[in-house]
This record gives C-alpha cells, sequence and structure tokens, in this order.
C-alpha cells in the first residue's frame, strides 16, 4: 500500500474502530482478491467486533496499492458512506483500473482413432497419448504488491501466520545495559570484553532503524530506574521495543522466565521482573507490538561438557584460553522473590504475549565470553542479524545462532547452548538494513 493511504489510515484509526462494520465487508475484499479466506478467518476470530475492526484496518496496510481503492469501494458497496467519505476526503482521487478478464484456455477435445479389438498380452500400434487437464486456481489472486515493505525474492508469504508490522522508522526504542566495572565488595570480576559486545550490538540495532540508548554499570535500583523509564515512553508510534542485558548473571526460582542478572553493586533483578516492566499491563502503548529481550548473562553455574557425537557431525570450535564467564551460584527462593513490596514484582499477571526472552546459554549453566573478542553468543548473534535479517525471520535467526554457538567449545572442553522463550504471536521480520 502506499505511503499516503497508510498515513489516511493511520490517521483516522479510532474512527475506523469505533464506527466499521468489518462483517459486511469480507465477502467483498474476498471476491476483490483484497484478503485471502486465511486472512478473514484470523480477523474473525481476533475478538469483538472492535478487535475485528482493528485487526482489519492493520492487515490492510499490507497489502498492495489497490487495496486502499478496492476498501472504499467496498465501504460504498455496504452502506459504509461515511466512513468511506471520511478516508476519501484525507486522500487524493484514487481511479481503479479495470481488471482484464482473465482468459481460460481449454485444451482442444480431438477424437480417438478408431482400432480393432487386440489381445492384453500384445502392445498396439494406436497407443493414445494421455494429457492431463489443468483447472484453473479458485483461490483468490493476491495483489501485485502484496507486503508491508519490499520483501526479497524468495520469501514466500504464509497467510496464516502472519507477520507484526515492523515498517515504522524509528522501528523501536532499544536499551542496551552493559555492566562492565563491579564495586569490590560484591566480590564479582570486572567483565572483561564486554565493551566489544556493546558496540557491536548498538551498531547492529541502529542499522535496524532502532533508536538506541546505552546506559553503563548500573546498580539493582538504577536498573529497574532505566526499566521503568522505558515503560513510560511513548511508544505508540513504533512498532517493537528491545531491551539487552549484558551483565553477570544467576539461576533463582521463577514462576516465568527463569535467571536473573546483577547490578554492579552486587544486587539482581529477575529476568521475569525486566520483562514485566514492559507487558501490556504496565505499558498500554507496547499493546500488541513485539518486545524482545536479549540476555547475555550465566544461568547458573553449572558447566556443560557436552556428549559425544558421531564424526559426521561438525567439528566443534576450540576457543580460546582466555574464555571467562558470567556465572554466579543461585540464588535463594527468599532473595528472589523478596521484592513483593514493589511494582513489578507481581506474581498474579497473566502470561505475557508478544514478548521474546533470548538467553545466551540453558537455565542453570555458564555463558562464555572471550575477553578480546566479546561474548560467543553476541558475537554469533551480531554476524548472523547482518548476514540474515534481509530474508529471515528472528526466531529462524535464533536458531541459526543455537546452532553456530552449539559448536564452540571453551578450553576444548567446555559448551554452550542457547535458548529462548517465545511468546510471539506472528512472524518478526527487522526493517531490511541500508
Amino acid at each position: 500500500m502506499e505511503e499516503r493511504h497508510k498515513r489516511v489510515l493511520q490517521s483516522n484509526r479510532s474512527n475506523l474502530v469505533r464506527d466499521l462494520d468489518p462483517s459486511k465487508l469480507y465477502d467483498g475484499l474476498l471476491e476483490k482478491g483484497v484478503f485471502t479466506q486465511d486472512m478473514i478467518d484470523e480477523i474473525q476470530s481476533s475478538g469483538t467486533r472492535r478487535d475485528q475492526a482493528r485487526q482489519l484496518v492493520r492487515d490492510l496496510e499490507t497489502r498492495g496499492s489497490r487495496a486502499f481503492p478496492l476498501f472504499l469501494q467496498c465501504l460504498t458497496e455496504t452502506g459504509q458512506h461515511s466512513l468511506a467519505e471520511i478516508l476519501q476526503s484525507g486522500a487524493p482521487s484514487v481511479h481503479l483500473q479495470p481488471v482484464a478478464p482473465t482468459q481460460v484456455v481449454r485444451p482442444a477435445v480431438q477424437p480417438l482413432p478408431l482400432s480393432p479389438p487386440m489381445d492384453v498380452d500384445k502392445q498396439s500400434k494406436y497407443t493414445v497419448p494421455v494429457y492431463p487437464v489443468q483447472k484453473p486456481s479458485t483461490t483468490p489472486s493476491p495483489l501485485p504488491e502484496e507486503s508491508m515493505r519490499s520483501r526479497p525474492q524468495g520469501r514466500v508469504r504464509r497467510d496464516s501466520i502472519q507477520s507484526y508490522k515492523m515498517d515504522a522508522s524509528p522501528c523501536g526504542h532499544c536499551l542496551i545495559i552493559n555492566n562492565v566495572e563491579f564495586e569490590p565488595e560484591c566480590e564479582l570480576n570486572n567483565r572483561s570484553g564486554s565493551n566489544i559486545d556493546c558496540d557491536k550490538l548498538e551498531r547492529r540495532f541502529k542499522a535496524l532503524n532502532f533508536t538506541v540508548e546505552v546506559k553503563t554499570n548500573l546498580k539493582q535500583r538504577q536498573i529497574k530506574h532505566a526499566l521503568s523509564a522505558l515503560s513510560k515512553k511513548d511508544h505508540s508510534q513504533c512498532d517493537c521495543c528491545v531491551v539487552i542485558m549484558l551483565s553477570h548473571g544467576t539461576e533463582v526460582s521463577h514462576n516465568r522466565f527463569p535467571g536473573a542478572v546483577y547490578g554492579v553493586d552486587g544486587q539482581h533483578v529477575p529476568v521475569q521482573h525486566i520483562t514485566n516492566y514492559l507487558n501490556g499491563q504496565h505499558c498500554p502503548s507496547l499493546q500488541g507490538k513485539p518486545k524482545l529481550f536479549f540476555i547475555q548473562a550465566c544461568g547458573g553455574g553449572e558447566r556443560d561438557t557436552g556428549f559425544e557425537v558421531s564424526p559426521d557431525e561438525a567439528p566443534p570450535s576450540i576457543r580460546g584460553e582466555d574464555d571467562q564467564t558470567d556465572a554466579i551460584p543461585m540464588s535463594s527462593s527468599s532473595d528472589s522473590l523478596s521484592m513483593s513490596d514493589e511494582p513489578d514484582a507481581r506474581a498474579t499477571l497473566p502470561t505475557p504475549s508478544d514478548i521474546l526472552v533470548s538467553y545466551s546459554t540453558f537455565p542453570g549453566y555458564v555463558s562464555w565470553r572471550d575477553t578480546q573478542s566479546g561474548s560467543w553468543y553476541v558475537e554469533t548473534l551480531d554476524r548472523i542479524l547482518e548476514e540474515n535479517a534481509p530474508t529471515d525471520d528472528l526466531v529462524t535467526m535464533l536458531m541459526m545462532v543455537n546452532n553456530e554457538v552449539s559448536q564452540n567449545s571453551a578450553k576444548g572442553l567446555y559448551k554452550q547452548m542457547p535458548g529462548s522463550f517465545n511468546f510471539l504471536r506472528k512472524l518478526l521480520y527487522f526493517q531490511s538494513q541500508t
């Protein structure tokens, strides 16, 4: 859809959600090829009339240049003239070019040659070849410019799994908290090499059209303050939000997302509390939008020595002797859940949607970091995003990260396995890098 038409829809979104009757439009939109049946089924299952109207308008923006005028035509045909007039007054006049009817070419019927009866054991010289007759497709043809943004050739749209809207500029906010130097009394080693991780991720998410903010060496309460400030921003014009935590970590008791990250004062913040700041209750302007959390920290103190594989498997990559871990022993449940007076510590919130938490390592295990090149996880994540963001969705890229990091080996012995807790409802494609 053309940008001018998108702006008209966005500026009149409240009117459309309030007054639009989607049920009257489905047949016309399907007949005109604006939506497929799968898309209409998903809109109908989205909830109330207002929810269906909201989803319909959102999906309409992802269709081709003919979607807007065809939508106006459907509004007029179904008697929703006031909405059609409002949209028409905000957009230049549009003219639809008539679509030439598709000519169905039918195969010519040729008479079969006559042949005398023959024995089944003998081959006839009058063997007649049989040609399959192709039937015309009954599936509505997609609009010629179907996509919310230009997609690389070869990517096939799957209407049953839709994509998040990710075309805002900037796409969203990205907060990076990089804890490197820890207070001596907390007995946590400084994290040499973390600045390399931070620089890589700052450049990468700027290239993905995010507004990036970096905060360094925060105490526990400062981490909470930074997250609270992020949740109070107006994200209404953004499509996504990213939080990246680079710190020491530990394993804590939890009821949703495992693990915790440390402030430089030696006090930790559970990951489930970090995600709570941006959920639908605490940050309404991010409702229905993807919230991404990348955690480069240990999930515990165990070291994974791996297991033997067949010679057919790819040989492991032996990392350097300077590899360090971000591990701290597991905290007691009383420590991890003793903050019930804080607004982000409520355990009764519903399971969050549209959230993905990517961990550098499996819960309970250490995460390895090279003092010269940065952590295994961030080094791989940065490269995969650079190479594959224009063509692959986020979950697919994270599986690539998992596979590559799993091939590494610290000191020729220890392994690492990243993983994710994925509560996204749709595919997520980042904006193409320029």
